[in-house]
């Protein structure tokens, strides 16, 4: 099913209208259960070999290995990469605005990297600093397993800030084989065997004319990932329990604040979730940055993520690369988007202090103590119980204070990893597969850097 067919990622909470629509989903619901285990799993228990592959593009020796038109390579405690000198000047005529500018230009293109896993799907991220008077566009451009090329993908056109242009996704892309859906490059029809074996990323970086203004790259990476299409996923056994001690903030306390921005905070769980870790790691807003916001609404900061990783085309606060690339403005920590395999995975990463934002489906009465059903909702997993239940921050919750939840494993683990999944109509309909937002620190304790790896983001 091509993702056309799909509904959307927008976090559209059905907290009633599921519940009743949930008589015609027993009998699809009972025939998911016989689903057989996924490709590659070893029997009941088992963790089936990780379908993804997460690249990365962070140091001095990375930014010289790539091929550049007028960037260069920053060492530092943070290697980056930024405009030199300009090989041009282009005009962009926003589309959110319809005004048209012109901008000096620089770019750099990535090596290719040949997947290990040929991929069906591919998700960009990165991280950036872009000044006033700055920003970017980052693009994909693979090789099909038949030899073939895709286009330049326009992956996103992005800016920390919204005055200069209005971040956002393009849509209408496609060669009739694969297509952009919002920040995801998607095979058409995965069923006739062709891969995306390999691509190339490419940033364009913009400054106002005549200016010594740049945009600062640290990290550009790419996850290509082919995870098997399934209904259920072979069950985990727990490992360790432990909690950490993530900010609780709801999305529901913001509905009807600021419905420019996807309506409110009903469906603000993307950045709700995105402002707990980057709070978890230290990162903080001044008083002069939250001045926008109308003083008497609580929790100011969650207006702030919402504002500040909305995408303009899609309508939403739900675009997952501009949510990690939100985190990364604040200093020293780092975003990426990657798939994970298992609830061991995650046990993985909070066994070394780093917690994860998870995008799951499901119906009410898949999601025991939830409440509610949704086609797409991100929460945070903080930790688990001694018994291996998860524990989630999870924003649809009536205040800050119910945002902490405990689910049973086996259900969590289901509604994560799954990427076909019937709703309350009782049709099929798609399942994230296991798509995870992490945000760390720039400079990684050894544990740290051992638990990413593990997951396979380095």
């Amino acid at each position: 099913m091509s993702r056309a067919e799909q509904p959307s990622r927008r976090s559209v909470l059905a907290v009633a209208v599921a519940a009743a629509a949930m008589a015609g989903g027993a009998a699809p619901l009972a025939a998911a259960a016989t689903t057989a285990p996924a490709a590659g799993a070893k029997g009941a228990g088992a963790a089936p070999a990780r379908p993804v592959d997460y690249r990365a593009w962070t140091s001095c020796t990375d930014w010289r290995a790539g091929t550049a038109r007028g960037t260069r390579a920053v060492a530092g405690t943070r290697p980056g990469l930024e405009i030199a000198q300009p090989a041009g000047t282009t005009d962009y005529t926003d589309p959110h605005t319809g005004t048209t500018k012109t901008w000096e230009y620089a770019t750099w293109t990535s090596p290719a990297h040949r997947l290990s896993v040929p991929a069906t799907e591919a998700v960009a991220s990165w991280n950036a600093h872009t000044p006033a008077g700055t920003w970017l566009q980052v693009e994909l451009r693979g090789t099909y397993s038949d030899g073939t090329d895709t286009p330049w993908y326009v992956m996103g056109r992005w800016a920390a800030g919204d005055q200069d242009v209005k971040r956002t996704s393009v849509d209408g892309q496609s060669d009739g084989r694969s297509t952009i859906w919002t920040d995801t490059f998607s095979l058409d029809d995965p069923a006739s065997g062709l891969r995306l074996t390999s691509y190339r990323l490419r940033l364009t970086l913009h400054r106002r004319p005549g200016t010594r203004l740049t945009p600062t790259v640290w990290r550009i990476g790419a996850m290509g990932s082919d995870v098997p299409d399934r209904f259920t996923v072979p069950a985990s056994t727990p490992g360790v329990a432990k909690e950490l001690a993530v900010p609780r903030y709801s999305q529901s306390i913001h509905s009807g604040q600021y419905p420019e921005y996807d309506n409110g905070g009903e469906a603000w769980c993307s950045p709700t979730s995105s402002q707990m870790i980057i709070e978890y790691w230290g990162g903080r807003l001044t008083p002069g940055q939250l001045s926008w916001v109308d003083p008497s609404y609580a929790d100011p900061q969650v207006c702030n993520a919402a504002r500040y990783t909305y995408d303009y085309q899609y309508e939403g606060c739900g675009n997952w690369p501009f949510n990690a690339a939100y985190a990364a403005t604040f200093k020293d920590l780092q975003g990426v988007v990657t798939r994970l395999g298992s609830l061991t995975d995650l046990e993985t990463l909070i066994a070394a202090g780093i917690p994860a934002i998870t995008s799951q489906s499901f119906l009410n009465t898949e999601l025991t103590g939830a409440g509610y059903g949704t086609n797409g909702h991100l929460m945070t997993v903080i930790g688990f119980t001694a018994d291996g239940d998860v524990i989630a921050n999870d924003p649809a919750s009536p205040n800050d204070a119910a945002v902490r939840r405990v689910y049973r494993r086996r259900e969590f683990e289901n509604i994560w990893l799954r990427t076909k999944r019937y709703n309350a109509s009782g049709k099929i309909a798609s399942g994230s597969g296991g798509i995870c937002y992490l945000y760390f620190p720039a400079h990684l304790t050894g544990h740290q850097r051992k638990a990413l790896a593990a997951v396979g983001v380095s």
